[in-house]
């Protein structure tokens, strides 16, 4: 008992945390490269989800071969070559001041506060030109910012799908938006309309007999804030300060 003492108690104590901590890092550090393959494979994953081109069963990077990425200047509505598409990350962009801008609160109805000056979307070519593209957007719902793709239809104005990849909103409310009912809902339906943004996400059902329909979708039983998140983040990645002038000027060249 006399060789139980307080100091050798903390010593043990002291040398299994390092051993502990030791083994921990060097397990961060080891899987780190998986891991990272394995958040690139998801996000790839994403992608081709929200264009409604995900195939059960198919090699998801070898899916993904045919879409390109390109990188967006948010300020000219251009494709533009400043920074590398495969290297740029538009997400730690946007939280850097130098390579973002300042949201005013009435402007920002997404709530994102700052917005990056560049943005990385992904184009699925053919013989006539874009077939599809895939458009990351976020906003803030009721707990969390959500992160997702919307796909628009060759004709930029038809919705080809919707995804959210991360988010934190309530499971079974505002968590509704992973539904692949919800989600389904939104392919077919009109974004724009004579060059206007006019989707919009309701509070309730949406009665498919009244005009105003195939732009209309479904809000989120029991999420009203969620809803509303999603419609802003929507109204806002289409409006003039998201993507419309790439929009816009890819209508232009089809003219």
């Amino acid at each position: 008992m006399a060789s139980e003492s307080i100091g050798k108690t903390l010593g043990v104590a002291l040398a299994l945390c390092i051993v502990c901590a030791v083994v921990v890092s060097a397990a961060a550090v080891i899987l780190r490269p998986a891991q990272e393959v394995n958040k690139a494979l998801d996000l790839k994953t994403n992608i081709l989800a929200a264009a409604g081109l995900l195939k059960v069963g198919v090699d998801v990077e070898k899916q993904f071969e045919q879409i390109t990425i390109r990188v967006v200047d948010m300020e000219s509505g251009r494709f533009s070559d400043a920074v590398n598409p495969l290297t740029y990350d538009q997400r730690k962009a946007s939280k850097d001041p130098a390579m973002s801008v300042e949201l005013a609160a009435d402007a920002d109805p997404a709530k994102i506060r700052r917005r990056a000056y560049y943005a990385t979307v992904y184009v699925v070519e053919g013989p006539a030109g874009i077939e599809k593209m895939i458009l990351p957007i976020k906003g803030y719902g009721l707990w969390s910012t959500l992160y997702g793709f919307l796909a628009l239809e060759s004709d930029f104005e038809t919705v080809a799908g919707i995804g959210f990849y991360e988010h934190a909103e309530t499971p079974g409310l505002g968590g509704e938006i992973d539904n692949p009912g919800w989600r389904a809902s939104w392919v077919g339906k009109t974004a724009y309309a004579a060059g206007e943004r006019v989707i919009t996400v309701i509070k309730g059902k949406v009665d498919r007999q009244r005009d105003g329909a195939d732009y209309q979708i479904d809000g989120l039983a029991g999420a009203t804030l969620t809803t509303r998140g999603v419609d802003n983040l929507v109204k806002y990645w289409l409006g003039n300060d998201g993507f419309a002038p790439l929009i816009q000027h890819l209508k232009s060249q089809e003219a």
